[in-house]
């Protein structure tokens, strides 16, 4: 049996999706679901679909506790779907090459603190670029640089807005994600 753990801050889009992806398979499980907001949405996907749920304050998240936690619960794979705080150190080193994030653009353009959702399809605009995309990539201790993994590109036209842009990277996330997690964890 292979576990992830999935952190999230935000709506839980992919949460959802990599759920749905992953039921019918008896050998991969959302052990549980890290948030480090208690508004999220997020957080009624996960009770929703019957997935333990952790909560998490920054001293806690960025002490040995919560590192000895996520290794008691044994998990292969720890995937980023739309969290928003940096990963401590301690983190990265207990489980080197285990933790991925996904991004929405073609990294390493726009990407970095402060580039997250809605900013990087308004930067991707703005620069009037003719295409985007996403990127899945190790984590390491900076935002957005650790090695790229996967990428798929989308064309975007003259006229599209930040929020088309956006409409276009959920499809690709919703079609890709899942199957780099899958091909990951069979490679593991």
């Amino acid at each position: 049996m292979k576990r992830l753990a999935v952190f999230v801050s935000g709506g839980g889009t992919n949460l959802q999706r990599i759920a749905e992806y992953f039921a019918p398979n008896q050998d991969v499980e959302i052990a549980c679901v890290v948030s480090n907001n208690k508004d999220a949405y997020a957080n009624q996907r996960a009770k929703n679909l019957g997935i333990p749920l952790l909560l998490v304050e920054k001293t806690y998240f960025t002490g040995d506790l919560f590192v000895e936690r996520m290794k008691s619960l044994d998990i292969d794979l720890i995937v980023l779907a739309g969290f928003l705080w940096l990963i401590p150190q301690r983190l990265i080193e207990a489980f080197p090459n285990k933790i991925i994030n996904i991004h929405p653009a073609l990294l390493p353009k726009y990407g970095g603190k402060g580039f997250y959702g809605h900013h990087v399809h308004e930067a991707v605009v703005a620069a009037h670029e003719k295409e985007s995309g996403i990127t899945v990539h190790y984590v390491n201790e900076h935002y957005d640089s650790g090695n790229i993994i996967f990428q798929a590109k989308v064309a975007l036209s003259e006229t599209d807005t930040p929020d088309d842009v956006a409409a276009k990277i959920h499809v690709l996330e919703q079609e890709n994600f899942p199957l780099v997690i899958e091909k990951l964890l069979l490679a593991k």
